[in-house]
């Protein structure tokens, strides 16, 4: 395999693009056994990156989900969950209705 650049180094779409491209090469059965092994190799590394990027993102939506505790929030971040209020005006808006129109 040719030089390639250090996992670290990667974006979470560089690092998911090389992996996809691995897993093509990999599938298609068509490298020798040493440079299929690199290619697991690399594979690995570049799943570990996705996973990694994946994780801080979440990270990130958690502490801001939790700022609704009265902290500043980021720009454009929901202040809380929006679900229980659509839920409760869904079930109003229900009880409000004809009853033969519920069924």
């Amino acid at each position: 395999m040719s030089e390639l650049p250090d996992v670290s180094t990667l974006s979470y779409e560089q690092a998911r693009d090389e992996l996809i491209e691995v897993v093509r090469r990999l599938e298609a059965g068509s490298t020798s056994l040493e440079d299929a092994l690199a290619l697991w190799e690399r594979g690995e590394a570049l799943a570990a990156r996705c996973q990694s990027w994946l994780d801080n993102a979440r990270a990130r939506l958690d502490a801001a989900h939790g700022a609704s505790d009265g902290r500043p929030q980021p720009a454009g971040s929901p202040s809380k969950d929006p679900a229980p209020e659509r839920e409760a005006a869904l079930d109003d808006a229900a009880a409000a209705l004809p009853e033969e129109e519920t069924r």
